[in-house]
């Protein structure tokens, strides 16, 4: 695994961290590898909301049935 060191962060981000790491019960690297983690995941909700414009455009024009209608109809089963 690789190693990374970050300098100059200012005092007020690292109490944020560190109070972040106390609320969450863990240590401040293992919170900063969670952060980094949550930050960088949003590249597949970028490459997710592609797939569903992309799906999305599969159905124009199309007859599109109410989801109240198709969920009472469930419900009655």
């Amino acid at each position: 695994m690789a190693e990374i060191t970050v300098r100059g962060v200012s005092e007020d981000v690292l109490t944020r961290l560190e109070a972040q790491a106390k609320a969450n019960r863990r240590s401040l690297e293992d919170e900063i590898r969670d952060a980094l983690m949550r930050h960088t995941s949003h590249a597949s909700v970028d490459a997710f909301r592609e797939r569903t414009v992309a799906l999305c455009s599969l159905s124009v024009n199309r007859p599109q049935t109410d989801s109240v209608a198709l969920l009472r109809e469930d419900r009655g089963r």
